[in-house]
């Protein structure tokens, strides 16, 4: 019997008992959802998953897209599941129902995601990418534009793209050198050359709708000067019929050592005349207009990382009940049958490691979509104000923790299975393979960690780490209360404590002393701050855990003993966490208190 794709009690656990997601029908936008409309997603999403995407996982990754004449071709599985998840309704899981979407609050429509994604891996992406590049032009397109290209990526007609990197820039944004000239109609001729565009050119749907940024002649340079544009492979009419092909070309295709069933193309713009773009919002204001998709984005490889994590973590569980290999330290009677390796000490260390990286990174990203939906339909707009708060502090550790301990889950997956994991007949060497492309993706490590302790520690007289340090503190305020819980409580406290100084410190070594020197250890400040913001969300899984258990004992005999473990399970992973995992923010935060010039100093010539 093949291993489970994920454990849907732990989503349920997730969605119903830690973020009571059914309080959501109260909302006016959800009002005809209920609890079993929620269920039916998530089981329609099981279905796709494993009807038409967990058949092809192996062929997908063993026979990636290839360029031929002039055209993209790739295993036609591919389109038969991807059309299954459009047909489904699960491509415009969160669209208005006007439009034929199932308007499932964001929450929801990720846990339905995680099972595609689990099945599919990237695959998924030419649905997902199109769907933020809908929510941009929603949120910043005039009603023609909405009308024109929203409406066909909903029903699944077109695809979408975010093209951004150029060969000479990478994310150095502020140095991209594609270009804009206004026509007398209104519409624009861009020129450029983009890279890295995943799905960036195939023959799954009838037009790809890509997103642009250049800069218009005469605009200032830098990041202020940079334009968004909408740039259709294909032109389209007024009556919403296909015109002509655009001035788009795809210059080659990338083969990445993961993630292979999606397309990641070099892009030309305008080889010819120029292609003809439509300007999104105003001009100069058009990164502002993308970070909608890119955070969108790094949401997404935040659940992309901790959702492969879950997917190795079942599958080397499964393997590790299941495998026969030798006999506990104790047992020297060589008769004596083997045990699974399960019962061995150093395998159940792997697996809680797995069990705490890849639960309480999906936790993380389910707040993160919580976030996102309650900045668009909380009922008050203090209450929206502050969710947009908490999410832009949170984005990079959202986008970085899930990616890095992802592939740290990945790597002991394939540890727990020996031999058996490093060979491609298991799926655990994928799934990591798969995980690695994410701490680049969307702005490397490097980039989020200058951004947290550079920005988003400091805009507003540091608002931001103050709303998530008051949310930790609350949690730690109902812990407290709890004789088995208490304790982490406490550690907490003392972690809260120590990532204040620490950002205070650093802080004014930004402001009155060196910043670069300030900033050069950034990425151990996102390892503390991460590591603390993990450990808040066990610490709040485990309230719900003991609360459950509660409820299980005073069903008495009635009680579930699969209920018991399951909880019990939640507190054991809690326990690692705080024993194995938070410690480490110490030596770590020494280090940047100190401002290690290490790495500062080295000189390029000394390597």
């Amino acid at each position: 019997m093949a291993a489970p794709i994920l454990d849907q009690r732990d989503l349920d656990f997730l969605l119903y008992e830690v973020f009571d997601a059914e309080s959501l029908t109260k909302r006016d936008r959800y009002t005809e959802h209920n609890r079993e409309t929620f269920d039916a997603a998530m089981t329609i999403a099981r279905q796709v998953a494993e009807k038409y995407f967990l058949p092809i996982r192996s062929k997908a990754d063993t026979n990636q897209p290839m360029f031929e004449n002039g055209v993209v071709t790739m295993i036609p599985e591919i389109k038969v599941g991807l059309d299954a998840v459009i047909d489904s309704g699960l491509a415009s899981a969160r669209a208005d129902f006007d439009i034929g979407g199932m308007q499932l609050p964001e929450i929801v429509a990720s846990c339905s995601d995680a099972w595609l994604s689990a099945a599919a891996s990237t695959t998924l992406a030419y649905a997902s990418l199109t769907t933020a590049n809908a929510n941009l032009i929603d949120a910043y397109g005039t009603e023609a534009q909405k009308s024109k290209w929203v409406r066909p990526m909903r029903e699944g007609r077109f695809a979408g793209t975010m093209a951004m990197s150029e060969p000479n820039a990478g994310s150095g944004l502020a140095d991209l050198t594609s270009s804009a000239q206004i026509n007398d109609d209104g519409s624009y001729r861009v020129v450029g050359n983009k890279i890295w565009i995943s799905g960036g050119d195939h023959e799954l749907n009838e037009n790809i709708v890509h997103l642009v940024l250049a800069r218009v002649k005469g605009a200032p340079q830098g990041i202020k000067g940079i334009s968004l544009f909408i740039v259709p492979k294909f032109l389209v009419n007024d009556d919403g019929s296909l015109g002509e092909r655009n001035d788009v070309a795809l210059a080659g295709l990338f083969h990445k050592m993961g993630g292979r069933g999606q397309t990641s193309t070099a892009l030309n713009f305008g080889e010819n005349e120029g292609a003809i773009g439509y300007l999104v919002g105003e001009e100069n204001k058009g990164l502002m207009y993308m970070f909608h998709m890119m955070n969108e984005a790094r949401i997404l490889v935040g659940f992309s990382g901790a959702i492969n994590a879950l997917a190795g973590y079942r599958y080397a569980l499964d393997y590790a009940k299941e495998r026969l290999q030798g006999r506990l330290p104790s047992c020297k009677d060589p008769l004596t049958p083997p045990i699974n390796i399960i019962e061995h000490a150093d395998v159940k260390r792997m697996l809680l490691a797995q069990k705490s990286y890849a639960e309480g990174g999906f936790a993380l990203c389910m707040l993160g979509s919580q976030l996102a939906d309650d900045i668009k339909t909380a009922e008050s707009q203090e209450r929206r104000d502050y969710a947009s708060l908490l999410l832009d502090t949170l984005i990079p550790i959202i986008k970085t923790w899930p990616s890095e301990y992802g592939c740290k889950a990945n790597s002991m997956a394939i540890q727990v299975l020996g031999g058996a994991g490093y060979v491609n007949e298991h799926p655990v060497e994928m799934f990591f393979r798969d995980n690695r492309l994410n701490p680049i993706h969307e702005g490397t490590t490097g980039i989020q960690s200058i951004d947290l302790l550079g920005r988003k520690t400091q805009i507003k007289n540091g608002a931001g780490l103050k709303a998530v340090l008051a949310e930790m503190r609350e949690t730690i305020g109902y812990a407290s209360q709890s004789e088995r819980l208490s304790g982490f409580a406490e550690q907490l406290e003392q972690a809260c404590v120590l990532l204040t100084s620490t950002t205070q410190l650093l802080s004014a070594a930004m402001a009155e002393k060196n910043i670069d020197l300030a900033l050069s250890n950034s990425v151990k400040y996102l390892e503390v701050f991460g590591n603390v913001v993990i450990a808040w969300t066990w610490l709040k899984l485990g309230l719900v855990a003991e609360a459950g258990l509660a409820r299980v004992a005073e069903e008495a005999d009635q009680g579930s003993s699969s209920d018991r473990d399951f909880y019990q399970g939640k507190l054991q992973a809690l326990q690692y966490f705080y024993r194995f995992e938070l410690p480490e923010i110490y030596p770590w935060a020494a280090l940047l208190s100190d401002l290690d010039d290490t790495c500062y100093t080295m000189q390029k010539e000394w390597f």
